[in-house]
């Protein structure tokens, strides 16, 4: 046996010391003895067998052709290697190490997704393995031209990450731009692409997401032929695309394959209800507190008339149910589906119909209440649903103080932080400000499908 196999594998057994799925056997074969080393939880016993020990008694010179060679030396390389799935074979008369990729972790299978389904269109959504997800891309985009970068980030995991894109028609500056950020990432352990999204944005003090996420292949396939690109990560489930406006927070792949008709009624209904789920009831306070006389005579009655048992002021009125909105959300969506399901329903009638009994809420602020949550979920991008509920606070605070002047402070600053965002150095209100003419026929009215031929301007594609 070499000496410096031997030591090798002596030092290798100090650092996976502690590792007990760690196997280590012992092979003889023609070329004489070789060790053989793997993960057991990272391979599964039949791929171990006709990859690894069925070539060594039979055809082990088949095994030195395809093995990959590592620095025998190197011991870090080789650990890596291990971690990652490989098994590495030492064969001692040699003095070399080989190593072959024996990754078969158990996966999911591709299912259907639950956050962005569609009645029309695939059905089909990514997993958390990254050759899947890629596959699934790949599948569609079938062009030499789409390239795949692999890289690693967190420096205790080395997660595996892969950047995609259309090399004829990405923009180059934003595609070095991107990688500059994920180079310069020091960041120990990741457990999803959503804590590298949050690292590479451009303000991530902002409550608006700057990048879009999305766990469909058609809708990250389309991006892709505008000449965004795609950020993957193993493990995670979602893609993100960058850069990406403001706008397309409310765009629905789904647009594209119903009627322009539909599609823009659809648009129009999700872009609009953003901004009225954050002012219904702030106009509500505003109305009561500060400016009664904007309000039609009959329908000031009636809320005075509701009102009338409520202890509270207004603004203490709208905090406190919006607080018990959130407690049912938030308490339905940690329990199991049916449970979670019973307590949003029963816990809202149960606490609203015993709240506006008991003189603690007005019946009409129930109505504005319930119907700001709805339009809170109409954004297809669940990241936009939280957005708007924080803003909501800012507005409701605003016009508890000021009243309606405080609204149009909120609105002034709201429309002055978009105004200021940037998604991969790209201005984040596109295609309004700067605006492209041709994205126009793609923004709150969808026009027919075939004048949606040119590229969007926030791609900033090259000319070919």
């Amino acid at each position: 046996m070499s000496e410096t196999t031997q030591q090798v594998i002596e030092l290798l057994k100090k650092e996976i010391h502690g590792i007990d799925d760690v196997v280590i056997k012992k092979v003889y074969t023609e070329e004489g003895n070789v060790t053989v080393i793997y993960i057991s939880s990272l391979v599964e016993k039949m791929t171990i067998q006709s990859m690894i020990f069925i070539p060594l008694a039979n055809h082990i010179r088949q095994i030195l052709r395809v093995a990959e060679s590592v620095d025998i030396k190197n011991i870090e390389i080789v650990l890596q290697k291990l971690n990652a799935g490989h098994t590495l074979l030492f064969f001692h008369q040699l003095n070399q190490l080989r190593t072959i990729d024996t990754y078969s972790a158990p996966t999911r299978s591709i299912t259907n997704t639950e956050t962005e389904s569609t009645v029309i269109g695939p059905q089909d959504a990514f997993t958390e393995s990254l050759e899947t997800n890629i596959s699934l891309v790949k599948r569609r985009i079938q062009n030499p031209l789409l390239k795949t970068e692999i890289r690693t980030v967190g420096t205790e995991t080395n997660i595996k990450i892969s950047i995609m894109y259309m090399d004829n028609i990405v923009n180059k500056e934003n595609l070095e731009n991107l990688r500059e950020r994920i180079d310069n990432i020091d960041y120990p352990y990741f457990t999803d692409i959503s804590e590298l999204k949050q690292l590479i944005e451009d303000n991530p003090l902002s409550p608006f997401p700057q990048y879009y996420m999305s766990v469909r292949p058609d809708s990250v396939s389309q991006y892709l032929i505008d000449g965004r690109i795609a950020l993957f990560m193993d493990n995670s489930q979602a893609a993100v695309v960058c850069p990406t406006s403001f706008f397309e927070m409310f765009i629905s792949i789904e647009d594209y394959y119903n009627r322009w008709s539909t599609a823009s009624l659809l648009r129009m209904l999700r872009f609009f209800g953003f901004f009225l789920t954050i002012m219904i009831t702030p106009m509500y306070i505003s109305a009561l507190t500060f400016h009664p006389e904007i309000l039609p005579y009959e329908l000031l009655l009636n809320l005075q008339e509701s009102r009338s048992k409520v202890p509270f002021p207004p603004i203490i009125e709208v905090l406190f149910i919006e607080l018990i909105i959130e407690v049912l959300r938030e308490a339905g969506s940690r329990m199991p589906a049916k449970v979670g399901q019973t307590i949003g329903i029963v816990g809202g009638i149960v606490i609203g119909t015993a709240a506006v009994e008991a003189g603690l809420l007005s019946n009409i602020l129930i109505v504005l209440v319930a119907t700001s949550a709805l339009l809170s979920f109409l954004p297809p991008i669940f990241l936009m649903s939280n957005t708007s509920r924080f803003v909501r606070y800012i507005f409701i605070l605003s016009a508890g103080f000021f009243g309606l002047f405080g609204q149009m402070l909120a609105f002034a600053w709201l429309i002055n932080h978009l105004q200021n965002l940037k998604s991969l150095g790209t201005p984040y209100m596109t295609p309004f400000i700067p605006r492209k003419a041709t994205d126009l026929l793609d923004g709150v009215i969808r026009f027919p499908t075939k004048y949606l031929m040119a590229k969007k301007g926030i791609s900033r594609a090259q000319k070919k």
